[in-house]
C-alpha cells in the first residue's frame, strides 16, 4: 500500500471519529430538546402560547378501559396550549367500562370549558357512540353506521357435547349464584334473572348518558334503545346526531360556534407520558445518527479493503 493511500485510510478514520462524536452530542441535545418539548407544551404556539392548538383524539376499533388515554384527555383539559378537541370515532363498540370511563374524561374536558366535537367515520356504535355523547356538537357521515344502544352478555354451554365425550365439570361455589353464567350446563333461572337485572341497570345507564348528552328525555332515548343500529341520515332525523359532516364541519363549526382562532394548528393527542414521548423522541434520533455512521463505516471498509 503506497504512502498516500495510507495517509488517505488515516484521514478517512479521524473524519468517522470526529463523525461519531458529533452524533453523541446531538443525541444528547435529541433528548433535552425532546425534554423540553413534552414538559413545556404550548410555548411554540404563537405569541407567548396564546394561539395554541385543537387536538384530535382518533378512537379506532374495540374501545376498553384504557387509563393512559383518559390521563392524557385529563392533562389535554388542563393544558392554557389546547383550546378545544375533535373526536374523531371509527369503532364498532368495546367494553361498558371502557366506554364509561372515555365518556366520563371527555365529559370533564368539556366541563373544563374547552370545546369539544365529535366527527363519526365508518361506525360509531355501542360503545362508540356513548362516547360522542359529551360533544357539543355530532358529526356523521351520511353512511356511517352509529347508535347500537343497548348492552350485550353472550355465554355458551357444551354441556351436551362434555357429556357425549364423557366428561363432566364439577363446581364447588359459595353460593347458587357463584360463577352464573357457566358454559358447563344451562344457565339456571335465577342465574338468568340475576344477569337480566345487572344488563337492565347497565342499559339504564346508557340511556341516561344519551338522554344527557342530546338533551332529549329518556323515554325518547328509551324508544330507540333497542340495539339497533342506524344510518347517518337515519340518526339526523331521530336527533341522535347533529348535522352531516365531517372533520372540515367540525372545524369550521369551532371556528364560527365555539369562536376559536382560524388557523388553529390540529395536533394528535398522544397518550404516552412525557418520559415517554421524550424517550421516543431521543431513540429515533440516535437511530437515525447510528444508521448514517454505519453506512459511512461501511465506504470506509470498503475503501481500507482495496488490493495493495
Amino acid at each position: 500500500m503506497s504512502a498516500s493511500l495510507e495517509h488517505d485510510l488515516l484521514v478517512d478514520r479521524r473524519r468517522l471519529k470526529r463523525r461519531l462524536a458529533l452524533w453523541r452530542v446531538l443525541a444528547v441535545l435529541a433528548v433535552l430538546a425532546a425534554l423540553f418539548a413534552a414538559f413545556a407544551p404550548g410555548l411554540g404556539d404563537g405569541v407567548a402560547g396564546l394561539r395554541g392548538h385543537v387536538l384530535r383524539l382518533s378512537i379506532e376499533g374495540t374501545i376498553t378501559d384504557d387509563p393512559r388515554v383518559t390521563e392524557a384527555v385529563a392533562r389535554a383539559a388542563k393544558d392554557t396550549a389546547v383550546r378545544g378537541m375533535i373526536l374523531s370515532i371509527d369503532s364498532p363498540g368495546g367494553t361498558v367500562a371502557g366506554g364509561e370511563g372515555l365518556h366520563a374524561a371527555l365529559r370533564r374536558f368539556r366541563e373544563s370549558g374547552k370545546p369539544l366535537v365529535a366527527v363519526m367515520r365508518g361506525t360509531a356504535a355501542s360503545a362508540g357512540y356513548m362516547i360522542a355523547m359529551p360533544a357539543q356538537r355530532v358529526f356523521a357521515r351520511e353512511s356511517t353506521l352509529t347508535g347500537s344502544i343497548g348492552v350485550i352478555l353472550q355465554s355458551f354451554d357444551v354441556g351436551e357435547l362434555m357429556r357425549s365425550l364423557g366428561i363432566r365439570a364439577e363446581q364447588i361455589a359459595s353460593g347458587p349464584l357463584k360463577g352464573e353464567p357457566n358454559p358447563f350446563r344451562p344457565l339456571s333461572p335465577e342465574g338468568r334473572a340475576a344477569l337480566e337485572a345487572v344488563l337492565r341497570d347497565m342499559h339504564a345507564q346508557f340511556v341516561a348518558m344519551v338522554a344527557a348528552g342530546r338533551g332529549m328525555p329518556a323515554e325518547a332515548v328509551e324508544k330507540l334503545a333497542d340495539g339497533r343500529v342506524y344510518t347517518g341520515r337515519q340518526a339526523l332525523a331521530l336527533r341522535l346526531v347533529d348535522a352531516i359532516g365531517g372533520e372540515p364541519e367540525a372545524r369550521a363549526w369551532l371556528e364560527a360556534e365555539a369562536k376559536l382562532p382560524a388557523g388553529l394548528p390540529v395536533r394528535d393527542l398522544d397518550p404516552r407520558n412525557p418520559a415517554e414521548r421524550a424517550l421516543g423522541f431521543s431513540l429515533r434520533a440516535l437511530a437515525r445518527g447510528i444508521a448514517s455512521e454505519w453506512r459511512a463505516i461501511d465506504g470506509a471498509r470498503a475503501v481500507w479493503q482495496l488490493p495493495r
